[in-house]
């Protein structure tokens, strides 16, 4: 009997979301689901994980229906519903005219509404919230992987812009390997707006470093940036600039992070990010797996879905695009390094070793070291 009951509530069910009294004003970024409706077998991803985080919130009521309850309304008297009449027909309760049979119907009404149907729909909430949780990890995990395996720029040397507007523009000159060679701050934008010191700067940094690329963060004044960008391009044709908007996420965790204080000890934190900005042009995946995979931000409801299946599928996504697409053990970088053979490799080459095969480096055997081995 549950399970027929089970399976009519999920194919004909309703999920409906009213919102709480009161919380109209606190909850106007939840407005679309104020008085949503819509069968539960179409419920998609993304919309479950909003209903779920409204009604974590306490902003939102659910329920899941049936379409007669639903056409019922308010009326006092309501017709059985079909979940009713399936309780009452295993146990062959019907009007025959007996003095019980109000009653006994009325015990199938109750065994539904106060005890089945609760029940019912808590199971089928949490399967629902089970299938929208996995396609929210799958989805962040492609759009990571797409991110990682962007094609990069290769060594060539890039000027990055972390745009702002009151703190202005950060600027950041790498070479062709990613070392870090000048910085600046400009403030093109309000309230300084000091275009033409701007570009003064910026060409006198291109000019000294024989910059080719420029890599523009997509955050906040990104836009006015760009124009900037171009502006610059076109008053010097002779140094044959290109500019591309790359993502920015992450660019912040990773400037206040304790990897970017041991990189860059002597540089403050907020020209960090146009460091990382530049480097991600140049190679996506070397400078994004320094950052934690959930700080990058490609995912949508990322803090309402199971932390540890999130961490371990985005880790998981990023030693395969790390594995797949390889490192030379000589120049990598610790994040990177980490990623295809663990620390001790990293570890062995700082001790002035050069690592010439991958062989020599499975048998390795440093001072004071333990013999690698490859789990």
């Amino acid at each position: 009997l549950l399970g027929n009951l089970r399976n009519h509530l999920r194919e004909h069910g309703v999920v409906t979301a009213l919102v709480a009294e009161g919380k109209e004003e606190a909850g106007a970024k939840f407005r679309d689901y104020f008085a949503y409706s819509e069968p539960y077998s179409k419920v998609a991803p993304h919309r479950a994980l909003a209903l779920f985080r409204g009604r974590n919130e306490e902003i939102l009521r659910l329920a899941i229906k049936l379409p007669e309850d639903i056409a019922a309304g308010d009326a006092l008297v309501k017709p059985m519903n079909t979940c009713e009449n399936r309780i009452a027909g295993r146990f062959a309760i019907a009007d025959r005219g007996r003095k019980a049979d109000a009653w006994l119907l009325q015990t199938a009404r109750w065994a539904w509404s106060v005890k089945l149907a609760w029940q019912l729909e808590t199971e089928l909430f949490v399967a629902l919230r089970e299938v929208a949780e996995a396609e929210a990890i799958r989805v962040f995990a492609m759009n990571l992987n797409d991110l990682l395996l962007a094609a990069p720029a290769g060594n060539r040397v890039t000027l990055g812009l972390d745009p702002g507007l009151r703190t202005g523009v950060k600027v950041a000159v790498v070479d062709r390997t990613g070392k870090l060679v000048d910085t600046a701050t400009v403030y093109p934008h309000v309230p300084k707006n000091d275009w033409e010191g701007a570009l003064r700067v910026l060409g006198q940094l291109a000019q000294k470093h024989g910059v080719e690329l420029i890599s523009i963060g997509n955050g906040t004044a990104s836009r006015e940036t760009d124009k900037l960008a171009a502006d610059l391009i076109k008053r010097h044709p002779e140094l044959r600039l290109t500019k591309v908007v790359v993502s920015e996420a992450g660019a912040s965790v990773y400037s206040a992070s304790e990897l970017a204080s041991r990189e860059f000890p002597q540089v403050d934190v907020s020209i960090r990010g146009a460091i990382s900005i530049a480097r991600r042009l140049q190679d996506p995946l070397a400078e994004l797996v320094k950052i934690d995979p959930k700080s990058i931000g490609v995912g949508q409801y990322q803090h309402d879905v199971s932390q540890t299946r999130l961490a371990r599928q985005l880790d998981a996504v990023v030693e395969d695009c790390v594995n797949a697409v390889g490192v030379d053990v000589n120049t990598a970088s610790a994040p990177l390094l980490a990623r295809i053979i663990g620390d001790l490799a990293l570890r062995y080459r700082d001790r002035r070793y050069t690592i010439i095969l991958l062989q020599s480096l499975m048998g390795a055997k440093p001072p004071a070291m333990s013999p690698y081995s490859v789990a």
